[in-house]
């Protein structure tokens, strides 16, 4: 399975292609199962990134966990829960509170 993720141009934050927007979390990301699918989010990567909305676009290796989509790569695993060095700030600290 493959998920759409970039950085949002203003302020260069990480966002995953979810529910026909950007989402500043991974959890609920649009699925591609297929090449018909990956061709889809890759269509949608192209368009953002021309509109300037995103850069760095990219389809990544994801996984369901519980329900939750999840990277695959530690690399975005990382970038999906905020800094490594305090657990207390970004986004893994959003979801405990």
């Amino acid at each position: 399975m493959k998920i759409l993720t970039a950085n949002r141009l203003g302020d260069g934050i990480a966002v995953w292609y979810a529910h026909g927007g950007w989402a500043e979390t991974v959890d609920h990301a649009d699925l591609a199962q297929d090449k018909a699918a990956e061709d889809r989010l890759e269509a949608i990567g192209a368009k953002a990134h021309a509109d300037n909305e995103v850069v760095d676009v990219n389809l990544i290796d994801a996984e369901v966990v519980d329900g939750i989509v999840e990277p695959v790569r530690l690399r975005e695993k990382i970038r999906a829960a905020g800094p490594t060095i305090r657990n207390d700030l970004g986004k893994q600290a959003a979801r405990a509170a």
